[in-house]
């Protein structure tokens, strides 16, 4: 999201842009989303939810988001949903191709299966590979020694890229590298394909009790349950368990029931035991996104020439949780307005 807005920005303004793209496609981990993108109704909020994050990147992502999604639906990005179905939130729901087809039109150049080793030799750069949860050494240096036994819920080209280019550039790493963003998952032998990594996500923990492989227990803290999938992340294999006494099989959590998240883990494989009392399922941590990075100023900079946006950044939902699409939409065109000297 974050090098595709960026990319739009620049060449509506009248530069010569290309995208060099590791993956085989463009849109990264947005297309494996849901496509909601979302801020928090009133910025008092944002700040109580992430409250370690920069407020001087906090506030442009709040004040923007709106006028940003509007000009994203000029472009020809199809709204699905006018809501995120969350009260404390506001955003829209977008058809996820729609959101690619609508960013590059235009003729932007895309060089695909082209990893990022070095700046080019001309031009200012937006970093915006996505971050470094695809590359087990770093989570493992920076978020847990169990990285490898973590499910990657991510498009498998964000290892790092603009994370060492920035840095060999003289960039300086954020808060909160030891933080991420994603969900708990079903545990193997279950088989979890990229597109079913939002069906598949176990989202009730407040309606379990949580617990790792020593029985010792966790109880969730933050209502988008972030802080159970960090926790578990740094459990012995990025293992919890979740218990669910019956009665609580038929709460909702936004538009499903436990029984059903639970249901769509036992067809998948995952192991559940059920009793006459509860249920009992094994979930993974499954690694969404990174949320520290590269340290940016408001205008995107990490360095001479050099700026960031999306999952290379550091610094806007450190301590919580934001919607890492609103950020990125937000910040790459901050960031492709920067490069050109417009901001």
């Amino acid at each position: 999201m974050a090098g595709l807005a960026a990319a739009a920005e620049a060449r509506a303004l009248g530069a010569s842009v290309t995208i060099v793209e590791r993956g085989d496609r463009a849109g990264g981990s947005m297309l494996l989303s849901s496509g909601v993108v979302w801020r928090y109704r009133d910025f008092d909020r944002f700040r109580a939810e992430c409250p370690d994050g920069d407020p001087a990147l906090q506030r442009p992502v709040f004040e923007n988001l709106d006028r940003d999604l509007r000009w994203l639906e000029s472009l020809g990005a199809h709204v699905v949903a006018r809501e995120t179905g969350n009260p404390l939130t506001v955003g829209v729901r977008f058809d996820r191709r729609s959101v690619v087809d609508a960013l590059l039109q235009g003729g932007t150049e895309v060089r695909l299966g082209a990893p990022l080793h070095d700046l080019p030799e001309r031009g200012p750069v937006v970093l915006a590979t996505g971050g470094f949860q695809a590359d087990r050494e770093l989570v493992r240096e920076h978020v847990t020694p169990e990285a490898d036994h973590l499910l990657l819920r991510a498009a498998p080209w964000s290892a790092g890229d603009g994370l060492r280019v920035g840095l060999a550039a003289g960039a300086s790493l954020s808060a909160g590298m030891e933080q991420i963003y994603g969900r708990n998952m079903p545990a193997p032998p279950a088989r979890v394909d990229e597109r079913e990594f939002v069906r598949l996500a176990q989202l009730y923990a407040h309606h379990a009790t949580v617990m790792n492989k020593r029985g010792e227990p966790y109880v969730a803290r933050n209502w988008s349950e972030i802080d159970v999938v960090q926790w578990t992340a740094r459990q012995p294999r990025a293992r919890a368990w979740f218990e669910v006494r019956r009665p609580a099989l038929s709460e909702r959590v936004r538009d499903r029931t436990v029984a059903e998240m639970i249901e769509a883990a036992a067809r998948a494989g995952a192991p559940v035991e059920r009793s006459s009392h509860s249920v009992r399922i094994e979930t993974v941590a499954g690694i969404t996104s990174t949320l520290g990075g590269l340290r940016i100023d408001e205008h995107g900079r990490v360095a001479d020439g050099v700026f960031a946006a999306g999952g290379d950044a550091g610094g806007i939902a450190t301590g919580g949780y934001a919607s890492g699409l609103a950020s990125a939409l937000v910040m790459g065109r901050i960031a492709a307005r920067s490069a050109l000297g417009l901001a």
